[in-house]
């Protein structure tokens, strides 16, 4: 057995356990990590999105779909988080709609089972 402590996994930039960490802080920090990576795949961190290297339709589908369950099912634990996290969800979606060669069905988009059409 080692003399060395343990270490611990770090959960957070600033070092606190994961347990002192709010659930909202969580859930926001969750939720905004799936937006920037939604945001990344729809090539929107580039001059030119249509071209960038980053794009990849299918797999902001999925974290935009994954960031419409997060933001629906803990919206009422959000307080002043909610409203910005569901206003930066439907962007993204909107701009998938707009990236797509073929746009889907209005409720069909990525999240639209959890938020309802985009238009």
């Amino acid at each position: 057995m080692s003399d060395q402590p343990a270490e611990q996994p770090p959960y957070s930039p600033d070092d606190r356990r994961l347990a002192e960490i709010p659930s909202v802080e969580v859930i926001s920090r969750a939720a905004v990590m799936l937006l920037s990576a939604g945001a990344e795949r729809l090539g929107l961190a580039d001059a030119d999105p249509e071209n960038s290297p980053h794009r990849d339709l299918d797999e902001a589908r999925r974290l935009i779909t994954a960031l419409a369950g997060l933001v629906t099912s803990s919206a009422e634990y959000l307080g002043l988080h909610a409203g910005p996290l569901r206003d930066g969800l439907q962007t993204l979606q909107k701009a998938f709609r707009e990236a797509s060669a073929v746009p889907d069905e209005p409720g069909k988009g990525p999240g639209e089972k959890y938020t309802g059409p985009v238009y």
